[in-house]
């Protein structure tokens, strides 16, 4: 799994993969903590990442909905939503970031 995440989180992924597999079974207990589906999971996590202003974590989450079959239009609304309480220079940089993925 390791080789095929990209960047930094991949780099220590495989520098240091106990602590990777511990941080993905924190993720694995997250996700199973409620009764949220897959897709409303993805698009949550998309604007948390977008929120907390992490351009590698907006590609990461906006690759992961797209192989997960999430239409563009869901990510551009996460885009478009984040106006109100994140301000509109902010909502057009994660826009941009998403369309580094989704194009």
């Amino acid at each position: 799994m390791a080789k095929s995440i990209p960047g930094a989180a991949g780099d220590i992924a495989r520098q240091f993969p106990d602590i990777w597999d511990a941080y993905s079974e924190l993720g694995k207990a997250t996700g199973e903590a409620g009764p949220l589906t897959t897709r409303e999971k993805r698009l949550v996590k998309l604007a948390l990442a977008v929120g907390a202003g992490s351009e590698g974590a907006v590609h990461s989450h906006t690759r992961r909905a797209k192989s997960e079959g999430i239409e563009p239009e869901a990510l551009a609304q996460v885009a478009l939503l984040a106006i109100g309480p994140l301000g509109l220079p902010k909502a057009v940089a994660a826009k941009t970031w998403m369309e580094d993925i989704a194009d």
